[in-house]
Order: structure tokens, then C-alpha cells, then sequence
């Protein structure tokens, strides 16, 4: 009793042809197929550009055995004399 039936949408299918024609079903589904293409290529632009993101700026540290060598701070250009 909720479902449709085969016979239901081979009759809703007759009636979106007469009313739209062969011509401009085959447009819609065109321009459908078009949406998805864009979609999916902007999907994979943003994969990309997140991934850039993740790899996040470089640094100069030294690591711990060498830093623990020196333990004299490093000189900060942005700090007066």
C-alpha cells in the first residue's frame, strides 16, 4: 500500500514525456549530467587545496640534543637591543 508499483512510474514517465517532449528530457538530463561533472571536480579541487593546508609552514628549530647543547636563546630580529 505505500510503494509504487512499476505500472506507477511507467505512467509518470508517459506523462513527463508528453508534457516536456523527448527533446527537452534529453536537455535536462544533459545539463544533470553536467552538474554532477562540475561537482565532482570541485570536490577533488578541494581535497587538493585542504591538503596544502595540512602541510602548514616551515620552521627553523634545532632539534632537542642540539638545542640542549646551546642554551643560549636564538636572536630575535623583532626585539630591540
Amino acid at each position: 500500500m505505500g510503494s509504487f508499483s512499476l505500472w506507477h512510474w511507467l505512467v509518470v514517465l508517459v506523462i513527463v514525456l508528453v508534457l516536456f517532449g523527448r527533446g527537452r528530457v534529453a536537455d535536462i538530463m544533459g545539463e544533470f549530467g553536467k552538474g554532477l561533472k562540475s561537482f565532482k571536480h570541485g570536490m577533488k579541487d578541494d581535497d587538493e587545496d585542504s591538503a596544502r593546508r595540512i602541510e602548514g609552514p616551515t620552521h627553523e628549530a634545532k632539534p632537542a640534543a642540539e638545542a640542549a647543547k646551546d642554551p643560549q636563546p636564538a636572536e630575535r630580529a623583532d626585539r630591540p637591543l
